[in-house]
């Protein structure tokens, strides 16, 4: 029979010699320049990154705590940094067809450049034009353009009364209009005279009278016209005056946007529009009082404004976006309503962007877990990433939930590179129950949970911890202490053969080590504080524990370690 040797607790525990390491404290350490252990999930991180293609998005899979984020966003500041800008993008109002704005591209930085323009050109001629339209100059050619024609109309009544003297009658100027009737003398002559007229004069009079009226409805008929003539006029003179400030601004805005044919065909229909609403130009905006509230009423001017979505011009380089809250409309943009006269009204300057759009031409960073918890959110997101492209619609109108009126935006072109943050269930959930998910999510870079313990991890171990505490104003730790925190790292591996790749909870004892030295006054952080800070995480989460022994010490809680009992199941754990 094989004797059963006993297994000795310190067999149990790798201890790290402190003998090892050729510094007194990790001041005299250089920073950590490479990741450890993490060579294969950073080579698929690299990957991904750099291939150009549909469906080369990134799923980075690991548990939490494990820094991730930290070194995936390290990796991607550092390659994003060399790339191009992307592109600005804004959205323009449709004069054609209101509900339906139009999507710009623009170079880097020419959005901001654009919207400020065109504020500045609204504000210049709603200075400038009433100004005009009230110059002595404009009201002398609207006198010279009334006094034409009344000239006119006065010269046609002067005809007619010529005309009509010949004959002895007087046209009379009336509050109806105008009269005809016998004179003498050019006055007219009194009905009990006219009476005593032979037959044959009144007669001529009548004919006389009756070739005068149709003469003198010849001339009324022409009055509609003329007014017509002279309101057109009048309007023409308007254009002119527009005109003529419209188009030295845009001309100057024309040259510097040269090289863009659409921001030209733009400010083609922005001048269009313009001489259409002149009126809006010459009078201030119209508001009335509801509830004591204001409410504009006058929104011309807000049709010539520019929508900035996306612009990048600020930082060098492609974006980086890190979308922490995950609605769907939080990725995909929405359009905002305002309340007026108890309806909700919207407008192309009310179209908001969503991660998408800011992130658009570079890299969205997101946590599925947040994802798939809201509504939504995981099917617009790949809705985009298939269609490659951002086509802003509200839920309300997918599901026909509301009548609102609302936009239709033209959609803006995606390119952006989505990376996923999951533990490994997520991901294999979804390539089992979510085939589009694998089509869209090609490349996972898996995130090691241990490294191999080494020498050579036992320095890169001693690096990251000096890097930890320079960064963060920690004291310097030992040689001692940093033996004492490689053999947590191994007992929180769960092998005293590897190292833990748990970071968060590796830089909160790193914390929490410096806490213990400070409040001991010490210079550095020693093993006795490590060990100090160790006991006192297990000592604020061993409530349990103790209850436990606490009832097997009181026999309320009975294990039998020896003999045998009829009847009784032995029960068995296996650690």
């Amino acid at each position: 029979m094989t004797a059963n040797i006993p297994l000795q607790p310190q067999r149990l525990r790798h201890a790290c010699d402190p003998g090892q390491f050729t510094f007194q404290t990790t001041a005299d350490v250089p920073d950590l320049t490479e990741i450890i252990g993490q060579a294969r999930a950073m080579a698929a991180v690299r990957f991904g990154s750099d291939i150009r293609r549909e469906g080369y998005n990134l799923f980075v899979l690991g548990s939490p705590g494990m820094g991730r984020h930290t070194l995936v966003q390290q990796f991607l500041d550092s390659k994003a940094s060399e790339e191009a800008e992307p592109p600005d993008w804004c959205y323009l109002n449709n004069f054609t067809q209101p509900h339906k704005p139009k999507a710009l591209k623009l170079p880097p930085g020419k959005g901001e450049a654009l919207r400020a323009h065109m504020a500045q050109l609204v504000d210049y001629l709603r200075s400038v034009i009433p100004v005009q339209f009230e110059s002595e100059e404009y009201r002398s050619r609207i006198s010279a353009i009334q006094q034409e024609y009344n000239e006119r109309q006065e010269r046609d009544i002067a005809e007619l009364e010529a005309e009509a003297e010949k004959k002895e009658i007087i046209l009379l100027r009336t509050p109806e209009g105008f009269a005809l009737a016998p004179s003498r003398n050019r006055e007219a002559i009194p009905p009990d005279e006219y009476d005593k007229l032979p037959q044959e004069r009144k007669d001529q009079i009548e004919t006389d009278v009756a070739e005068l009226q149709a003469h003198l409805e010849k001339i009324l008929a022409r009055l509609p016209q003329r007014r017509r003539e002279r309101s057109e006029r009048i309007k023409q003179l308007n254009h002119d005056i527009m005109l003529s400030s419209i188009a030295h601004m845009l001309n100057e805005l024309r040259e510097i946007y040269a090289g863009l044919p659409a921001v030209l065909d733009f400010f083609d229909a922005v001048q269009q529009d313009m001489l259409l609403h002149v009126d809006d130009f010459r009078k201030p905006d119209e508001s009335v009082n509801i509830s004591g509230m204001t409410v504009v009423t006058h929104q011309t001017f807000n049709n010539y404004q520019v929508n900035v979505l996306s612009s990048n011009h600020q930082k060098p380089g492609a974006p980086i976006v890190y979308e922490d809250n995950p609605t769907y409309s939080n990725l995909i943009g929405r359009v905002e309503h305002i309340a007026q006269f108890g309806a909700l009204v919207t407008h192309f300057t009310l179209i908001k962007p969503g991660a998408l759009h800011q992130a658009n031409g570079g890299y969205l960073l997101l946590d599925i877990r947040k994802v798939l918890m809201q509504p939504f959110a995981w099917e617009g997101l790949k809705r985009a990433l298939q269609a490659r492209k951002v086509d802003i619609e509200s839920l309300g109108q997918i599901y026909s939930l509301v009548s609102t009126v609302s936009l239709e935006p033209e959609p803006v072109p995606l390119d952006v590179k989505v990376v996923l943050f999951g533990d490994r269930l997520f991901y294999y959930l979804l390539q089992q129950y979510d085939p589009e998910s694998s089509e869209l999510f090609k490349v996972a870079a898996d995130f090691e949970e241990t490294i191999g313990r080494t020498a050579e991890s036992h320095f890169l171990y001693a690096q990251l911890i000096a890097t930890v505490a320079r960064k963060e104003g920690l004291l310097p730790y030992d040689r001692f202490a940093v033996a004492q925190v490689i053999e947590y790292s191994a007992r929180q591996a769960g092998d005293a053969e590897k190292l833990s790749m748990h970071m968060r909870s590796i830089a909160d004892l790193l914390r929490e080590s410096d806490y213990w030295a400070r409040a001991a006054n010490h210079d550095s952080v020693l093993a006795s504080d490590v060990q100090q800070a160790i006991d006192a995480q297990i000592r604020r989460q061993d409530r349990i524990r103790d209850r436990l022994y606490e009832a097997i010490q009181r026999d309320i809680l009975m294990i039998g370690t020896q003999g045998a009992v009829t009847g009784q199941v032995n029960g068995l754990a296996v650690i």
